[in-house]
């Protein structure tokens, strides 16, 4: 075979496409709950939006993206992730306005990152994420932390601990970046070149650096609850009442910095301890100055995303086996494979799982097929049959079998 698929990138086969649907499924049941409708962006977008949302500074942007030039010579990228498409999506369709101001959306799909590829983490990789717009209430944090908690739950995962922080507003960070820049002086040449360069343009990258070497020299670092006005710190607090009201447990974590430059305020991230030293499996937080930065009016937000196959490898390799009824038709004979293609047919109409061969094979090879499958019941049909007007209905669950006429297969089954 001379072609493979591309490093980082991976297929998901049908033996595992269940799991991706149980946990799609129970995202989209769940976020309903909560007022969220689902929004599809294109997977390519202008470069610049990244770089105006998620900061140009970013190791997303400066490193990690996919970025190409068209025949036009536009510079477009695979997204690498999803609030800024979906923050440009809100505004050029004029969904936030005076009469609608707020907005609650998730989205499910693909981003792109050219990372390390490693367990649970590829070059392209799939997340679901939400969006609420039009509030600045901590009550929009709490309840948006709130879902994705009581998501986790749903889908199995019960082992998560929230962190918290604040990153509080721009002027806090102003502050704040000041006062690190001193503490990095003091060992900068000592620091890895990336985090060098970051000292000046953007020291809470420093915080970020995943080399042992920086987490080691900034282990002392000020904090930023330390430099939050009064606003900012009534605001984090009350998000943690509501929490506390709520019944989600958390951790306050004052050293937790976001990766993105478009963070404020409430920052989070849920974790699991099987996962590794990569432990976080859903991050998010507070962005009240985005949709104003990308053209927008003045309207506040809060999102999460979460890494499906980081989730998956917190899930069982199989799901349990479903109840439900799941029919097989064994036919022997052409004019029996006639007639089971009519059966299958009213079966499906009527929402109920059928299946059968295409070619005409022995009894016992059909058999066979039916319990490779899973199937709960055989609908067996032959010339003696087809003569009665009857089938022979094997329930392989009971080691039982009757006869049922062909008219009355449908009301069977769905009694």
């Amino acid at each position: 075979m001379p072609y493979k698929s591309i490093t980082g990138m991976h297929d998901v086969l049908s033996a595992d496409a269940e799991r991706w649907q149980f946990v799609e499924k129970t995202a989209r049941d769940h976020f309903a709950l909560y007022g969220f409708a689902e929004i599809r962006t294109p997977i390519v977008e202008q470069t610049a939006l990244f770089e105006r949302s998620v900061g140009a500074l970013t190791d997303i942007v400066q490193k990690e993206m996919f970025t190409f030039e068209d025949k036009d010579h536009d510079s477009l990228t695979l997204r690498p992730e999803g609030t800024a498409g979906v923050v440009r999506a809100v505004l050029e369709h004029n969904l936030i306005n005076s009469q609608s101001p707020d907005l609650k959306v998730f989205y499910l799909g693909p981003m792109f990152r050219r990372e390390r590829p490693q367990k649970g983490r590829y070059r392209q990789f799939y997340q679901i994420g939400v969006e609420n717009f039009g509030s600045s209430s901590p009550l929009a944090d709490a309840e948006t932390i709130e879902m994705l908690a009581r998501f986790l739950n749903k889908v199995g995962v019960s082992e998560w601990s929230l962190h918290l922080n604040s990153l509080g507003q721009k002027d806090d960070r102003t502050k704040y970046q000041d006062h690190l820049r001193l503490f990095f002086e003091k060992n900068k040449n000592s620091y890895c070149t990336d985090c060098q360069e970051r000292m000046d343009r953007n020291p809470l990258r420093v915080l970020d650096c995943k080399k042992t070497i920086c987490q080691e020299l900034a282990t002392e670092h000020p904090v930023i609850l330390d430099f939050l006005n009064d606003e900012s710190l009534q605001h984090f607090k009350e998000v943690q009442n509501i929490l506390t009201q709520m019944g989600i447990p958390f951790l306050v974590n004052p050293k937790m910095v976001r990766g993105l430059d478009y963070y404020q305020r409430t920052v989070f991230e849920f974790t699991c301890p099987k996962l590794g030293a990569q432990s976080a499996v859903a991050a998010g937080g507070r962005y009240d100055s985005l949709v104003k930065d990308l053209g927008g009016p003045d309207s506040p937000g809060v999102g999460f995303a979460l890494g499906v196959e980081r989730l998956l490898l917190l899930l069982p390799e199989k799901l349990e086996e479903k109840k439900n009824q799941k029919i097989f038709i064994a036919f022997l004979g052409e004019k029996a494979r006639t007639e089971a293609l009519t059966i299958a047919s009213g079966l499906r109409i009527h929402s109920l799982e059928c299946e059968m061969n295409y070619e005409v094979k022995s009894l016992k090879s059909q058999m066979r097929r039916a319990d490779q499958i899973g199937s709960s019941h055989v609908i067996i049909l032959g010339e003696d049959e087809l003569k009665k007007g009857m089938a022979a209905v094997r329930n392989l669950n009971l080691k039982t079998q009757e006869e049922v006429s062909l008219q009355s297969l449908v009301n069977y089954f769905k009694k």
